[in-house]
């Protein structure tokens, strides 16, 4: 904890930096992704603060939309869809994902309710190979099926019908640090 407590205390000590981001925020991007520790958006995409709007989730899961019973996750993508109108929406999956590998090893996960309640909102079940450290078919087939989901949210479905959002599966492989991009003409993930 202490190299994080030393490196905020010198943070702000650069204001001239920072004035600028006190006039609002205009993201073109959100970036939704898992909330793994070895995930960092703006490492990966370079993206300066005010440059992307994160959702991170356990397993980069997006839950159905309901009307009846909000959730943080449809604020924060109806927020940035409506209010900051972002034009592109990134949902990001990553290897050796703790999430995408329990659901595709079938995990008992008893011990963790809440983290199992949360993981049932990932169906289908990822299909892949349980002995494959990495979970990459896993995990390519549920950033995609995160991707549809998405769809069914109104203010997705209204803006992609006007041509004005962009929706984009990437891949990132945490022990490479390489990123591919889903391909709907080869339904593939390719470098970018």
């Amino acid at each position: 904890m202490q190299p994080l407590i030393d490196n905020a205390r010198t943070f702000g000590q650069r204001p001239e930096e920072f004035a600028k981001l006190a006039e609002g925020q205009s993201p073109q991007v959100l970036f939704i992704t898992c909330s793994d520790s070895r995930v960092v958006p703006a490492l990966i995409t370079g993206a300066r603060p005010g440059q992307l709007f994160e959702l991170r989730t356990a397993g980069n899961i997006v839950p159905p939309h309901t009307s009846q019973h909000p959730t943080s996750e449809a604020a924060t993508i109806e927020y940035a869809v409506e209010v900051l109108g972002v034009r592109d929406i990134v949902v990001c999956g990553h290897s050796h994902c703790g999430a995408v590998g329990a659901l595709v090893r079938g995990d008992d996960l008893t011990a963790v309710p809440a983290v199992r309640d949360w993981l049932a909102h990932a169906t289908p079940r990822p299909a892949g190979q349980a002995e494959d450290p990495e979970v990459a078919m896993g995990v390519q087939a549920h950033v995609l099926t995160q991707l549809l989901r998405l769809r069914s949210y109104p203010c997705v479905e209204r803006q992609l019908a006007e041509g004005q959002l962009g929706l984009h599966a990437w891949y990132y492989e945490v022990h490479t640090g390489a990123v591919r991009a889903h391909r709907p003409q080869t339904d593939t993930f390719e470098s970018l």
